[in-house]
């Protein structure tokens, strides 16, 4: 898939809600009874990463001003996962993709979710130029979607990335990621996969404080289209190829001791087992 030919970007956010499992950060996470999975029947909100995602393709509109011609966000999830596109479209995006299941079924695996976006990228009658998403899910933690896709597409990649910035007559971006000991600039052509970071909120919370959907803003999203497709409309396979054995709390950590010397840690070292290193 070749990007548009105009020199105007058009922005694609892939964001997750309930479908992914995506339960509030807020909110204490715990094991259900059947030990399958986390207990669902808590407050689900927007991926924190993908809620980075859609304010940086905001700002980037904001940045580049009429060179941005469209923002579309999509999700896969069932369908109160629509109330995480509205909440997309309230933050400044244009449209919105539904691809709808069962509230029932499994939640989908990185593989399946990385080929739904390919084929909602192909069809996109206006081509897509930038695919931005968050570098992972809260939930399962797998962050492998962005890197399949930019696969699947055989399109250019920036990982973890802090910063963005796009020149659109040129094709080009520059985006400086996250690395062990430091950051790292890359210089990528368009079209692009870009996964944000969580320094991408803390960089543009320097400039202006976090963004929040007004209410009137809200009430322009209401307003805003979403196209419903199904796995079928794009001719997916959403079925995990994985099984859950068992899902398990991690087990609880005792209260610690106090002692009243050296002597005292040192006797308390060696009743537990632990003896001195030389360095």
């Amino acid at each position: 898939m070749r990007p548009s030919a105009a020199r105007l970007l058009n922005i694609l956010v892939p964001i997750k809600r309930h479908w992914c499992r995506t339960v509030d950060y807020a909110v204490k996470i715990r094991v259900n009874p059947d030990q399958k999975g986390i207990d669902l029947s808590v407050k689900h909100s927007m991926n924190p990463f993908d809620e980075i995602a859609v304010e940086e393709a905001v700002r980037l509109r904001e940045r580049l001003k009429d060179t941005v011609k469209s923002i579309k966000v999509v999700t896969i999830g069932p369908p109160k996962a629509s109330e995480t596109l509205r909440t997309a479209l309230a933050m400044g995006a244009d449209a919105g993709i539904h691809v709808e299941v069962p509230e029932s079924a499994p939640a989908p695996e990185p593989l399946g979710v990385a080929k739904a976006l390919r084929a909602v990228i192909q069809r996109e009658k206006e081509g897509v130029d930038l695919v931005i998403m968050g570098k992972q899910a809260i939930d399962d933690d797998a962050g492998q979607t962005g890197q399949i896709l930019a696969g699947l597409m055989d399109w250019a990649q920036a990982t973890f990335a802090s910063k963005v910035e796009v020149d659109v007559g040129k094709k080009q971006a520059n985006v400086t990621r996250e690395i062990d000991g430091g950051l790292q600039e890359l210089q990528c052509r368009l079209p692009l996969i870009v996964t944000t970071d969580l320094r991408c909120r803390r960089l543009l919370m320097w400039c202006t404080e976090p963004r929040y959907a007004s209410l009137p803003n809200i009430m322009k999203a209401k307003k805003k289209p979403i196209e419903k497709l199904t796995p079928a409309d794009l001719q997916v396979d959403l079925t995990p190829r994985l099984e859950t054995i068992k899902v398990a709390e991690p087990p609880k950590r005792l209260g610690g001791g106090k002692v009243e010397n050296v002597d005292q840690l040192i006797a308390k070292l060696k009743e537990a087992g632990i003896t001195a290193v030389a360095p």
